[in-house]
């Protein structure tokens, strides 16, 4: 099950983050902006949209090591980008140093500049390395 995250989901969500080795940077004070995936009433994945006007930063998108290969990643990207649409986002980025081959299955390809104000994003202001692959994804 895919639903908003909650102020007692955090825990859970800093862990996956953690064990995943993503940025924690922001994360926490956009914990609206994620959804999590639900199994069993444990938290197994997480995903997470920040807004900046009509584009969107994709992050934090992480799934425990038990649940891989069940499709939970796809089913959080997928309600990401229908939030996303939803709420009239036009263009949706993201930085990844591990799954560049895996997201354009989503429709990302790999870009060379991201919007002005998703830079203003601690993903973008150093939570990712320099070596971080940029992708963009029109809507």
């Amino acid at each position: 099950m895919i639903r908003p995250a909650t102020a007692d989901d955090w825990t859970a969500i800093e862990r996956l983050l953690i064990t995943s080795d993503l940025p924690l940077d922001g994360a926490r004070s956009h914990l609206r902006s994620f959804v999590v995936a639900e199994h069993d009433g444990k938290i197994s994945g997480c995903a997470a949209l920040e807004r900046y006007g009509t584009n969107g930063l994709l992050r934090s998108v992480a799934v425990d090591a038990t649940r891989r290969g069940n499709g939970v990643g796809e089913e959080l990207v997928r309600q990401i980008l229908n939030v996303a649409r939803a709420e009239g986002i036009e263009s949706v980025v993201l930085l990844t140093t591990t799954a560049s081959e895996w997201f354009p299955r989503f429709g990302f390809r790999r870009a060379t500049e991201a919007p002005v104000g998703v830079k203003a994003s601690a993903e973008f202001r150093g939570a990712c390395p320099e070596s971080a692959v940029l992708m963009s994804l029109d809507l």
